[in-house]
C-alpha cells in the first residue's frame, strides 16, 4: 500500500511539472497547419541556400561567361538559366539568398539587443532617463533613414557587407526601443515588480530576471517580425543599387532584373526565382512567429 502511494505521488509531480519551452513551441508550430507548412519551408529553404553554399566557390559564381549570357531556362546545363553575364542564376540564387538571410538576421540581433536595453532602461526607471532617452530616440528617428543610408554607403571606404548591417542597426533600433518601453510601463507597477522591490532585489535583477521573462512573448514575434522586415530592407538597398556590394551576390540584387520591361517579358528567370523565394521567406517567418507568439503566451499559462 505504502509502494502504491509513493509511486502516485511521484505520477502526479510529474503530472505537475510544466512542458518545457521548447515542447511548448514545437507543440504550437505543429497545431496549426499553416505554421508547420512555413516551418518546413523555412528549414528546406536554410538547408538550400547555407547548405548548398557550402559547395559553391563565391568567386567562380560571380565568374562572367559572355558567351552563355541569357541563356533561358534549362538551356546550356543552367537550370535556371543565366544572366548578362553568363552567370548562372541558381548558383547566384543560392548566394544570395543566405546572404540576404545573414544580414536580416545579423541587423535583428544588433537592432533588438541595442533596442531592448535602451527600452528597459527608459521604461524602467522612467522620469528625467525616460524624458531623455526618449528624445534622443525621437531624434534618430525623424532623420530620413533611406537617403542617409544611401550617402553613406557611397562615400565610406572599404565598404562590405558588415558595412551595411551596421548601418542598418544604426536606425532600426529606435523602433524596438519604443516598442519595448510601452511594454516595460506597464509591467513596472505590477505586483510581482513592487515585491521585488520591497524584498530588497536589486533594479538589475527585477529588469532582466523578472520582467523580461514576462515579456518573452513579445520579444519572439518582434525579434521574428523583424528578422523579415531587415531582410526587405536590405533587398530594398540592394535592389537600387546601394545595398552589398556589387561582387557580393544578393535576392535585391537579381530582383533588380525586373527594372528593365525588357526583362520582365522575354526573360522571366532573371528575376521571377528571386522575387518568389523573398516572398516565400517573408510568409512563412511570419506564420512561424505567430506560432512562436501562442507557444510563448501558453508557456506563461502554464507556468
Amino acid at each position: 500500500m505504502a509502494l502504491f502511494t509513493v509511486g502516485k505521488k511521484k505520477q502526479d509531480d510529474r503530472a505537475q511539472i510544466p512542458p518545457s519551452a521548447l515542447k511548448i513551441t514545437f507543440r504550437e508550430i505543429f497545431k496549426s497547419k499553416a505554421a508547420t507548412i512555413a516551418f518546413c519551408t523555412i528549414v528546406v529553404i536554410l538547408l538550400l541556400t547555407f547548405g548548398g553554399s557550402l559547395f559553391l566557390d563565391s568567386s567562380k559564381v560571380t565568374e562572367m561567361h559572355i558567351l552563355e549570357s541569357y541563356a533561358g531556362w534549362g538551356q546550356n546545363g543552367h537550370l535556371l538559366g543565366t544572366d548578362d553575364g553568363g552567370r548562372d542564376i541558381l548558383n547566384l540564387l543560392i548566394m544570395g539568398g543566405r546572404n540576404s538571410i545573414m544580414i536580416g538576421l545579423l541587423v535583428t540581433l544588433f537592432c533588438e539587443l541595442v533596442g531592448l536595453i535602451v527600452g528597459l532602461v527608459a521604461g524602467y526607471y522612467g522620469g528625467t532617463t525616460d524624458s531623455i532617452i526618449m528624445r534622443i530616440v525621437d531624434f534618430v528617428q525623424i532623420l530620413p533613414q533611406m537617403p542617409i543610408l544611401i550617402v553613406l554607403v557611397t562615400v565610406l571606404p572599404n565598404y562590405n557587407a558588415m558595412t551595411l548591417v551596421l548601418l542598418i542597426s544604426m536606425f532600426g533600433w529606435t523602433g524596438e526601443a519604443r516598442y519595448y518601453r510601452s511594454f516595460i510601463l506597464s509591467q513596472r507597477e505590477r505586483d510581482y515588480v513592487l515585491a521585488s522591490k520591497t524584498s530588497g532585489s536589486s533594479n538589475t535583477k527585477i529588469m532582466f530576471q523578472e520582467i523580461l521573462p514576462n515579456i518573452a512573448s513579445m520579444i519572439i514575434i518582434d525579434v521574428v517580425l523583424s528578422v523579415s522586415g531587415n531582410i526587405g530592407i536590405e533587398t530594398g538597398l540592394s535592389f537600387i543599387g546601394y545595398g552589398l556590394p556589387t561582387n557580393i551576390p544578393s535576392l535585391g540584387t537579381l530582383i533588380g532584373f525586373a527594372s528593365d520591361p525588357v526583362n520582365i517579358i522575354d526573360r522571366p528567370w532573371l528575376w521571377l526565382p528571386a522575387t518568389v523565394l523573398l516572398l516565400v521567406i517573408c510568409l512563412s517567418i511570419n506564420y512561424v512567429g505567430q506560432a512562436l507568439q501562442k507557444a510563448g503566451d501558453a508557456r506563461q499559462r502554464e507556468n
